[in-house]
């Protein structure tokens, strides 16, 4: 039977945040079976806020999350990395609103998650199998999920500049595929809508040492880690923002030009219909492999 796990040892990291420019620090430390991924401000008398649908704030550069008025801001690189590594629990502490954007992917969360160490608890983890499908459409936007015994997601994204178009990417989230395919795709920003961007209170802490930043034709700061870095970076956020259904997800999820309004919008209505799905656990010798090392990326300026 498949178990839940948590990490072994704490860690910790400082960085900043990506829309707010604040310091922050940052420890993970294990949790109990069956708590799930709990956020602590610190600096709030250890105020926390799950990370659960129920929760979620603000949608539109960044996945937030809000408890009685308190913020955990730019959750996604976390959660997804989370998924990634088959962490079940964990305590997420950080003294500021907004988790540090680090490189601006997954793969630096990744390295300290391993560095702690993945600790299998006695507890068998529960799944939501997918029993039919669910699609939603705004527009040109189209996200949906389907029944399916592991867990895929196939996304595609389309924006008029020469060196990204129409991409596409489709991933088995299986033997590591998350650690080598999708962890370290960086997030990427327009350097012509950067402005606005400030004057709307975003990107006080973007760089080049954490977005891909585009120029009207090129790329500031080469080279890119994969040629479709941007469209596996989206694979990263939906998979953080699907986080927030509080238990790894056994289907195939299908998005264009999505974004995270509509991932967010996608795991409340799986939450309300329970028709849509069941809870089932996996027998170590039948079913999905686990996610990533556990046998161990909506238009827009800023794409977070």
């Amino acid at each position: 039977m498949r178990q839940e796990q948590t990490i072994r040892g704490a860690v910790e990291f400082s960085g900043i945040g990506l829309h707010s420019g604040a310091p922050v620090t940052l420890r993970i430390l294990p949790a109990p079976p069956g708590s799930g991924i709990i956020f602590r401000r610190t600096d709030l008398d250890g105020f926390e806020v799950e990370a659960t649908s129920r929760n979620v704030a603000r949608v539109s550069y960044a996945t937030s999350l809000m408890k009685k008025g308190v913020l955990i801001s730019t959750t996604e690189h976390l959660l997804s990395a989370f998924i990634g590594t088959g962490i079940d629990n964990a305590v997420v502490e950080l003294d500021n609103l907004e988790l540090p954007i680090l490189d601006g992917s997954a793969r630096p969360f990744i390295e300290m998650i391993n560095k702690g160490g993945i600790r299998r608890q006695r507890r068998p983890r529960t799944y939501l199998r997918m029993l039919r499908e669910l699609e939603m459409r705004e527009g040109s936007k189209f996200i949906a999920v389907y029944p399916s015994n592991t867990y895929s997601v196939s996304y595609a994204i389309n924006f008029p500049h020469p060196l990204i178009g129409r991409e596409t990417f489709q991933v088995d989230l299986s033997d590591g595929n998350y650690l080598r395919q999708i962890a370290p795709a960086r997030t990427f920003g327009f350097l012509h809508e950067a402005d606005a961007m400030r004057q709307q209170g975003l990107i006080r802490g973007a760089s080049t040492d954490n977005v891909i930043v585009l120029t009207r034709d090129d790329v500031m700061n080469p080279p890119l880690r994969f040629q479709d870095e941007f469209v596996r970076h989206k694979v990263l956020d939906l998979i953080g923002d699907l986080a927030l259904l509080g238990k790894q997800i056994l289907g195939s999820v299908v998005a264009d030009r999505a974004g995270h309004a509509m991932h967010t919008a996608l795991v409340s209505r799986i939450l309300r219909d329970k028709s849509l799905w069941e809870e089932t656990t996996i027998e170590e010798s039948s079913g999905p492999t686990q996610s990533a090392p556990e046998a161990v990326v909506a238009s827009g300026a800023l794409k977070c």
